[in-house]
């Protein structure tokens, strides 16, 4: 199965990549390494505001974590062009607007690893890290960067 066919089973469709907030670019190719910036939660449009432990739920961050892999995923496709042409989701670093007490990043981050699983397969399983953070850039939950690998 094609990635669009699972993302058309899975009624999801990929956005275009948003305009950079500051100085940087939405991606950059290396070799065959594709390097995704940085993506933040968004909810109707505007940043997903919230502080995991302190009024948001594992849940809420797993939610936002997945909607920013669909977001990824957009980015990648304007990266490549054909999401088909990705060999492998090398790297998923995840950044979690924590309190001091809130310990289950690894939680919120499975929103976007298993979608990218469901998407691309086997190609999809990836090398991650997450951390908790006191705060990303105007005041999202969740941001992820990604690195994958194309033919």
């Amino acid at each position: 199965m094609s990635v669009y066919d699972k993302l058309n089973e899975l009624k999801i469709s990929l956005p275009q990549p948003g305009t950079p907030a500051a100085a940087y670019v939405p991606f950059v190719r290396t070799g065959n390494l594709i390097f995704i910036s940085g993506h933040i939660a968004k909810k109707e449009g505007k940043p997903w505001r919230g502080q995991l432990g302190a009024g948001m739920s594992t849940e809420e961050g797993k939610q936002a974590a997945r909607s920013i892999a669909v977001d990824l995923m957009g980015t990648l496709q304007a990266a490549v062009g054909d999401l088909n042409s990705v060999k492998r989701i090398v790297k998923v670093m995840v950044l979690v607007n924590s309190d001091a007490t809130f310990t289950d990043q690894h939680l919120v981050a499975n929103g976007a690893s298993e979608l990218l699983g469901e998407v691309f397969g086997t190609p999809g399983t990836h090398a991650r890290s997450a951390f908790g953070v006191a705060q990303i850039p105007l005041g999202s939950c969740v941001e992820i960067e990604l690195i994958a690998e194309v033919a």
